[in-house]
Formats: C-alpha cells, sequence, structure tokens
C-alpha cells in the first residue's frame, strides 16, 4: 500500500532493536483518513462474508473499528490483556509474549463473542514475531468459528513472524512489510 509506505517513511522513527514508532498516526495518535484508506484497503483484499473482527487491545482496536464499516459495520471483538470484574462466563485464553513489552500475559474473550457460526478476519498494526497474532488465532480455533485471515498493516519482514503464520496455511495480508533496517534507512518488500 504506496500510500502507508509514503507515510511510514515521512513520519515513522526507527528505534534501537528493529522497533519501528508510528505513533504520529497509527498507534496513539490516529489519522482517520489513512485510516479509512487502510480499511478500504483490508476489503479488498478479504471479500469473503466476514461476520465478525477480532483484533488485540490497544492498539489494533481503532483500526478494526474504522475497517468495520467497510464491511456492512459487523461487530469488532477485541482480546483483552488483563482479567476484570467486567468478564464473565465462559471465556476463550492463549498466552501472548509481547515483544515491545518482553512480557508474558493471557487474552481473554468471552466465547459468546465469537461462535462457530462466524467468520472470523483478524486485523492488528504490528506484526514481529508472530506472538499476539498466533494467540488470537488461537482463540478463533477455541471458539469453532471459520478463520478467513489476517490483515497486519505493517509487518517487520525481517523477523520470522509472518513466515510462521503463512506455514500455518493462514491468508496473511500485510499492508506494508518492513525489510531490515540497514544503516538505519527503512525499505519496503516489493509485494
Amino acid at each position: 500500500m504506496k500510500l502507508l509506505e509514503e507515510r511510514i517513511l515521512k513520519d515513522g522513527v526507527l528505534k534501537d532493536g528493529g522497533i519501528l514508532k508510528v505513533d504520529s498516526f497509527l498507534n496513539h495518535q490516529m489519522d482517520i483518513g489513512l485510516l479509512q484508506e487502510i480499511g478500504k484497503e483490508f476489503r479488498r483484499l478479504f471479500p469473503e462474508n466476514i461476520t465478525r473482527i477480532l483484533t488485540i487491545e490497544a492498539s489494533g482496536i481503532g483500526i478494526a473499528t474504522i475497517a468495520a464499516q467497510y464491511f456492512d459495520n459487523i461487530p469488532v471483538v477485541f482480546a483483552k490483556k488483563s482479567m476484570s470484574k467486567n468478564l464473565d462466563g465462559d471465556l476463550l485464553t492463549s498466552k501472548v509474549i509481547s515483544y515491545t513489552k518482553g512480557l508474558e500475559f493471557d487474552i481473554f474473550v468471552e466465547k459468546k463473542f465469537l461462535s462457530p457460526d462466524d467468520n472470523i478476519l483478524i486485523i492488528d498494526d504490528f506484526l514481529a514475531n508472530g506472538q499476539a497474532l498466533n494467540g488470537l488465532i488461537d482463540l478463533v480455533n477455541g471458539s469453532g468459528a471459520n478463520l478467513i485471515g489476517c490483515g497486519i498493516v505493517i509487518e517487520k519482514g525481517f523477523q520470522d513472524g509472518g513466515q510462521i503464520i503463512r506455514d500455518k496455511g493462514v491468508h496473511l495480508e500485510s499492508l506494508a512489510i518492513v525489510e531490515d533496517p540497514k544503516d538505519g534507512k527503512l525499505c519496503f518488500r516489493k509485494q
């Protein structure tokens, strides 16, 4: 997605350890016009009958919510990263290790929000080592729902997460795949 790549080059900040900061337009402050174009692109890439979008808190929520309008305003479900008094009933759970935080945590979704009748599209902002995405896929599999695919805004192509997910046979579409930064310069994989 050329528009996204241009924005990453213009406003993204490359930090030590392969951390790409895009907080000025994607996952802290959000450029709604850009997110609308991202939502349209996800709809083009996933023309199937999607009944729910699944994401993980917090950064995926805004992206998934805006994308949902291009899927006939379907519900967006987000996996919570901590147990709270608001979670009740039967829960789907999975373990995730955060690349940026270096912590392992459980994620939760109430079973009533993902059913065997659902066709699920997972959407998230980043894909690095695939831990969050694997956790979300586990939730879908545990619910008996049909996983249509995974839409990622930015994939770190120099980490193995994308390959791990693709090797599972999952339909994975990343709008921008960042290659290993050389000399502090960003470049993108041709798709």
